[in-house]
């Protein structure tokens, strides 16, 4: 199936990616090396995924800079809503999983070089990944996740999914340099899985039931058990950081 290219804002740069790379890890070691920075946008020519990710230079320290993980789930839950049908409702689970109707059909990813959570890190790769198709499989069918075309229909192509997240990451890039995190945080907690109702919260190798109350600075999870205090559930801990490396230094 041939696509045209996506047409991104002049404020990113495009870089297009063959299958089977991944743009998320492409990015990410072409920022380490210095070979990609702040507006480059790396995405997979690929027609049965919407993939793509945006290196960025923050200048703020790294735990601040992890809120562009959920800022990029926003966006995303506003590209969806905008080019899917009103029943496709879009959620977000908590760290990375995007929910379409309740199903997992995507993800988001951050990733940034192993520093200090108060340091500021020369680079970030925020991505995502979102399923178009439903993927051939042998055997039973897999009902744990779910793909885009089956809850919305064949219509929504790679790429509108992508010049629509581009143009929605830009627009509450700059909400978060006007106004802060708040509008963010308020944007994310409307879709959050578990604000209505407890849910069960895989952590650390564990679970741990309870609802959703929001995100703190920097992106960790708060939670109310029915028993007990307020649990924060670190976001750092699903970031891919990077060792520095000789050809970076």
């Amino acid at each position: 199936m041939h696509l045209e290219d996506p047409r991104f804002p002049p404020m990113l740069e495009g870089h297009a990616v063959k299958t089977p790379r991944e743009p998320f890890a492409h990015a990410c070691r072409q920022a380490q090396l210095g070979k990609l920075g702040a507006g480059d946008l790396v995405w997979s020519r690929s027609t049965q995924r919407a993939s793509l990710a945006i290196v960025l230079e923050p200048e703020v320290a790294l735990e601040r800079a992890l809120q562009m993980a959920p800022l990029i789930m926003v966006a995303l839950g506003d590209c969806l809503g905008a080019l899917c049908p009103p029943q496709v409702g879009v959620m977000y689970r908590w760290p990375r999983t995007i929910l379409l109707n309740g199903v997992p059909a995507g993800e988001v990813r951050a990733g940034a070089p192993r520093v200090a959570l108060d340091a500021r890190p020369p680079w970030l790769v925020v991505g995502m990944d979102l399923q178009i198709t439903a993927p051939k499989v042998r055997g039973a069918p897999d009902f744990s996740t779910t793909s885009l075309a089956e809850m919305a229909g064949p219509d929504i192509t790679r790429t509108a999914i992508l010049q629509s997240l581009a143009a929605h990451f830009l627009t509450w890039l700059n909400i978060w340099q006007d106004d802060g995190f708040r509008p963010v945080h308020d944007q994310w907690l409307f879709r959050a899985e578990g604000r209505e109702a407890p849910i069960a919260v895989a952590h650390r190798g564990g679970t741990i039931e309870g609802v959703v109350l929001g995100l703190d600075e920097g992106a960790d999870l708060l939670i109310r058990p029915a028993q007990g205090k307020v649990q924060s559930l670190a976001f750092i801990d699903a970031v891919e950081l990077v060792e520095p490396s000789p050809a970076a230094a």
